[in-house]
């Protein structure tokens, strides 16, 4: 992470502090931008800054103000005027890392090909606890290139539990 990045992540954290919404502030942006870095044409856009500040903020209003928090809403505008629209995923992995580190937790990014109901991303939570020996909070991202199960990565340590990997194992055992 850029010290860029992590300033403009500190200032989300410490805004969502203040209004009391921290929890989902968080979890908006990295929807946020998951989308943005998923659609290169929104991502070009948001990053441009031949593209009026007005305008890139107007499309990131159209976009969220039917879903996400004011805050959130004033956040994502907030960066995308700064011209910060390219770094919208990163500032919101750090932020998220920042969020759970005020709790005392570690962040666990799990990719499913499935959405998780809130079920089982407390199990997934509580296995990652067990196993990391911290307590975990759980970001999901949907990956279609998961075939089924889940991989999870804590800091440096990933947990790949996916049906690709358990094939590429077999594969391996049967050469």
């Amino acid at each position: 992470m850029s010290e860029r990045t992590e300033g403009y992540a500190g200032a989300v954290v410490a805004i969502a502090q203040a209004e009391d919404v921290l929890d989902r502030v968080t979890s908006e942006l990295a929807s946020v931008g998951r989308a943005a870095s998923s659609n290169e044409e929104l991502r070009r856009v948001l990053s441009d800054r031949s593209v009026p500040a007005s305008r890139r903020i107007g499309i990131v209003e159209d976009l969220l103000a039917s879903t996400a928090s004011p805050v959130t809403l004033n956040v994502v505008a907030m960066l995308v005027g700064a011209g910060r629209g390219g770094d919208l995923e990163a500032i919101a992995a750090e932020a998220l890392e920042l969020a759970a580190a005020t709790r005392g937790e570690a962040v666990a990014e799990v990719r499913s090909a499935v959405a998780l109901t809130d079920q089982q991303i407390a199990r997934v939570a509580d296995a990652l606890s067990r196993a990391s020996g911290r307590n975990v909070t759980v970001h999901v991202v949907v990956d279609t290139e998961i075939i089924g199960g889940l991989t999870a990565q804590i800091g440096d340590t990933v947990f790949d539990g996916s049906v690709r990997t358990r094939l590429d194992q077999m594969k391996e055992r049967l050469s």
